[in-house]
């Protein structure tokens, strides 16, 4: 894959309007949660996340933050892999299908495992396809030249 910088100007737009619409949850999630921190600190406190405040602050800093290296390309590697393990972790976490009787809602948990995980791929195909001018860019996980 060529790196950004040497790609089409239409070519360039194309990739980042995909990596944002890749990292779009990972965007609106914790615009959410800020909006609605109280719902925010219920969530947390739902999957026995304490001390939830700490855990939510981490978990909206650190959506937007990956999500911000992966779409402008600083990171885009180690960011990409972060919000891969992430998602599975979540996902394993959240939507435990296989521990639900049968019914419309299980069938939804099962919907949304598969598509969460389709997203922890998508991240790991970029984390493996980013180009190599993106590492050097990328400092401190990369070289500054």
């Amino acid at each position: 894959m060529m790196p950004l910088s040497s790609a089409p100007a239409r070519l360039r737009v194309a990739r980042r309007l995909c990596l944002l619409a890749l990292c779009a949850a990972y965007i609106q999630g914790p615009l959410t949660k800020i909006a609605d921190f109280p719902g925010a600190l219920a969530e947390m406190t739902h999957f026995g996340l304490t001390p939830a405040p700490l855990f939510a602050v981490g978990v909206i800093g650190f959506e937007l933050v990956a999500s911000a290296m992966v779409v402008s390309g600083y990171g885009r590697r180690i960011a990409a892999l972060a919000l891969a393990a992430f998602t599975l972790a979540a996902t394993l976490m959240a939507l435990r299908f296989w521990e639900m009787e049968s019914g419309p809602a299980r069938s939804m948990a099962t919907n949304g495992f598969f598509e969460h995980v389709g997203l922890a791929g998508a991240f790991l195909y970029v984390a493996l396809t980013a180009p190599v001018a993106d590492d050097r860019r990328s400092w401190p996980f990369g070289s500054r030249g």
